[in-house]
């Protein structure tokens, strides 16, 4: 007997092909649930003049839309078509269709087990599941039909198409389904005419001439309904802010004339007195501009008590200031955050001003703040600022669980104190102290203890709500751009069973928000030192690196010289000596290229893992976006920083004529200094589609250059691609440089650009699903790099930006989003040309990430 075995693509044709066939049915009966006497709706199609679009804010005045659909094909429909409808009814219908079912059931489970069985998710629980998450078909409805006309029609009467008509045509061609047609004939536009405005309180008709060439409703403008409204709020912003205290929008209405205008509108601006009652009676009074007369601050209030009892009283500079108990802050720390003052007009402004920069402080609870007619002057404010304090410490703790390349197995735990109000000026000061055990196969363990890595650290933040410098810098930075100083300190020791290293850190920065969502915060000093205190006993501790090591050189029938009497390389000459003889300037040993990439790897990592690091670096960095929250997906961000490392030392050590290194680099503290500039920019942008569907991008280009003693850039400070926020189909550090393919354990270089595109939409309930593609690499360029693909060579290295696209799942849970994507390299620079598109698409070589929120 032959047997003959298709091949296995032949198999997985077949099941693809019954796979579509059966979805291409499934997606066919999409009308099972729809009464004969009843259509669904399945488009909607909009002409405007005779011409279609698909602009989604006129599609969005539709009373009843198709179901929901993605790439065409309705999921949320057929799952609720899936579902058994009244399965509960069907059960309980199935049990009495024979008279000793239920009996016989009773008696096997019991009464009350029967009766849950009908509630169960095998009986009813998943024809549930499915109709909560599925969508019940859209019937056709004539009624929301003669809704969504009226609403065109008042969309675009709204923007000045008085005379607009609205006509539907049904398509009716296909079996229970129907599609409809919106023909709008908008006809001619009205533009505005003149605004004559009759403001009948004499000092708000002065405030509004004042203003009146800010005004948005402009003669020769076509009319809209959302202009007048974004005047209405001009109007109030500008009267509210120059001290109309009394004064609210809801006074401020239109009266529209066009008689006789040729298609033209004459509008007229009508402000009323203000309205009040007195006992009983309906009085009105012109409109008045209030003054604030004092300003009471007090630093102690309780929310849950009604009364106030104060004890202690401070004025400075026009501010009183009142304790229960002695005052614990200096007057100028608070009223520095203060911008309503005695003497000034109310307004909203300062009082919304007022209110963040207090909660800036970080020191007081969210303020109230509430205004009083004085008694003593009819056109007079008191403004009453309630501040209550947060608690002066807080105490926080943490114990994490981490795994990486380099640790198997860790734990982590950090302590940290919060103190507020430090020196009485509203200052905060944190520290907190950190510790990590760990266990690493890789180390020398001679006396076979688990955790043979251990780390601790301390750090600590000063944060002062002012700018803290030499001079005052109120005219460069007012107060009004709520600006910080902060400096922070931090120090880690780790110990590697004979490989330690030290790490300090240090910080000097200001922040300050020039407008709102706008963002600039200038390190004047950012430090970071490195030392790798016992650097030749790499091999000693690394016993799994040095095996390999050893073996290779056997292999290869090294120089005798390099090892010890019982044939093994010696530490850390012989070691050197191989590893140079491979790799060195001339070499006299030639591996395979499977070696030769294992030895690579081995030195790449003893040198990251030995890197020593002095950067003393001084950056400032720009941050603008337009959103709005959380639930804003129309927006834009902007970012851009520069950084320059190393000028002060390099002046220090010029004029201390500091000792240089063999390669003629100066050093501090025997480290040699980084000396560099960097720039980078990353641009992102959110366009709303219909629904919850969204289509974001990112664009990002850095670029850093070593200079004066530097012939490279730092691993801190360095570039890597891949990663679940960066090019999805590779793993961190494995992409690039250049077409190197990724040789290396961390392939970092000093010049990246990336771009990222995604198409996010809602499957059903929490649950949002994405389409993405990620570009980008990174490449060494004016560095010591001497590798050709490695380097960037101007607009010849553009076909090495690789290209990965996937999809992913994302479980939305209001807080935060948990996020699944999975992805494909598509195109490969490092491959050969023919087999650099498409050729890894496959489940074997795709790369899961898993991450906490969006990836931009």
């Amino acid at each position: 007997m032959d047997l003959k075995f298709e091949p296995l693509r032949v198999h997985v044709t077949k099941i693809a092909l019954f796979t579509g066939i059966v979805l291409f049915l499934v997606a066919c009966n999409v009308t099972q649930r729809v009464p004969n006497n009843k259509r669904l709706l399945v488009k909607n199609e909009i002409e405007i003049n005779g011409k279609p679009t698909r602009d989604e804010t006129v599609y969005v005045q539709l009373y009843q839309k198709p179901n929901t659909s993605i790439l065409g094909y309705r999921l949320r429909l057929q799952l609720y078509n899936l579902a058994k409808q009244n399965a509960d009814t069907a059960y309980k219908q199935w049990l009495q269709r024979k008279p000793k079912r239920q009996e016989r059931l009773n008696r096997f489970l019991s009464a009350k087990q029967v009766e849950r069985l009908g509630k169960s998710f095998i009986v009813s629980g998943l024809s549930n599941f499915l109709m909560k998450t599925g969508e019940p078909p859209a019937l056709f409805d004539s009624i929301s039909t003669q809704k969504s006309i009226k609403r065109l029609n008042s969309f675009y009467y709204n923007k000045g198409y008085f005379d607009v008509a609205t006509t539907i045509e049904k398509d009716t061609s296909k079996a229970k389904k129907i599609g409809i047609r919106y023909r709008v004939d908008l006809k001619k536009p009205y533009l505005i005419d003149s605004l004559k405005p009759q403001i009948s309180s004499p000092k708000l008709d002065s405030l509004f001439r004042l203003t009146a060439a800010r005004s948005l409703i402009k003669s020769g403008k076509p009319y809209e309904t959302e202009t007048l409204n974004a005047e209405r709020d001009r109007i109030t912003s500008e009267f509210r802010n120059n001290g109309a205290y009394l004064f609210q929008q809801n006074y401020i209405r239109y009266s529209l004339d066009t008689l006789g205008t040729q298609n033209k509108v004459n509008v007229r601006l009508l402000i009323k007195d203000y309205s009040y009652r007195e006992n009983d009676t309906a009085k009105t009074a012109p409109f008045q501009l209030y003054t604030i007369n004092k300003v009471a601050i007090f630093t102690d209030h309780s929310t849950s008590k009604n009364e106030i009892k104060s004890k202690d009283s401070v004025t400075y500079k026009d501010f009183v200031l009142y304790s229960e108990k002695k005052l614990k802050y200096r007057p100028k720390a608070i009223t520095d955050a203060v911008f309503i003052t005695k003497g000034s007009l109310f307004s909203d402004n300062n009082t919304s001003l007022t209110t963040r920069y207090l909660s800036n402080l970080r020191v007081f609870k969210y303020p109230t703040i509430q205004y009083q007619q004085d008694p003593k002057d009819p056109n007079g404010l008191i403004a009453n600022i309630y501040l209550t304090p947060r608690k002066k410490y807080t105490f926080g703790a943490s114990v994490d669980f981490t795994h990486s390349n380099i640790q198997d197995f860790g734990i982590s735990g950090n302590t940290s104190l919060g103190i507020r109000n430090v020196f009485n000026g509203a200052e905060t000061f944190e520290i907190g102290f950190r510790g990590n055990v760990g266990s690493s196969q890789d180390l020398a363990n001679p006396n076979n203890t688990f955790f043979n890595i251990s780390e601790i650290g301390l750090d600590a933040k000063l944060n002062f709500p002012r700018i803290f410098f030499l001079f005052n810098t109120e005219k460069i930075i007012p107060k009004t751009m709520l600006p910080t100083t902060s400096m922070t300190i931090g120090y880690a020791k780790q110990r590697n069973i004979g490989l330690d290293k030290q790490n300090f850190t240090g910080t000097f920065t200001y922040n300050w928000t020039p407008r709102k969502n706008t963002n600039i915060r200038f390190d004047l000093l950012n430090i970071q030192f490195v030392k790798n205190v016992n650097i030749g006993n790499y091999f000693n501790i690394y016993r799994s690196s040095y095996d390999v090591l050893n073996v290779l050189a056997l292999n290869y029938n090294a120089d005798p010289s390099f090892f010890d009497a019982n044939n093994n390389l010696i530490i850390d000459a012989g070691a050197n000596g191989f590893i140079n003889a491979v790799l060195g300037a001339n070499p006299t040993i030639t591996p395979s290229a499977t070696d030769l990439r294992t030895i690579r790897s081995i030195v790449e990592r003893r040198k990251r893992l030995t890197e020593n690091n002095l950067i003393f670096a001084t950056n400032i960095s720009f941050y603008k976006t337009t959103n709005r929250g959380v639930n804003d997906n129309d927006f834009y961000s902007i970012r851009t920083k520069f950084e320059s490392a190393g000028n002060i030392l390099a002046l220090l050590a010029r004029a201390s004529k500091q000792l240089e290194t063999q390669t003629g680099a100066n050093t501090f503290f025997d480290v040699e200094f980084s000396q560099y500039v960097k720039g980078e920019i990353e641009y992102i942008k959110h366009w709303k589609l219909a629904g919850k569907s969204v289509i974001a991008i990112r664009s990002f280009a850095g670029l850093a250059v070593p200079y004066g003693n530097s012939n490279s850039i730092p691993f801190s400070r360095s570039y890597f691609s891949g990663g679940s926020n960066d090019n999805r189909a590779w793993q961190p550090y494995s992409l690039g440089p250049g077409s190197s393919g990724g040789i290396n354990d961390f392939n970092e270089a000093n010049m990246k650009l990336a771009f990222n595109a995604e198409y996010r939409f809602n499957l059903f309930g929490k649950f949002n699903g994405a389409l993405f593609a990620d570009a980008g690499n990174i490449w060494n360029v004016f560095d010591n790099v001497e590798q050709a693909s490695f380097q960037f060579k101007g607009w010849k290295s553009m076909d090495e930006i690789a290209l990965g696209s996937g999809l992913g799942l994302r479980y939305d849970q209001g807080l935060f989003v948990v996020r699944f994507d999975i992805g494909f390299k598509t195109y490969n620079p490092s491959e050969q040309i023919e087999n650099k598109w498409l050729r890894e698409i496959t489940l074997s070589k795709s790369v899961l990430n898993i991450g906490i929120n969006y990836p931009f």
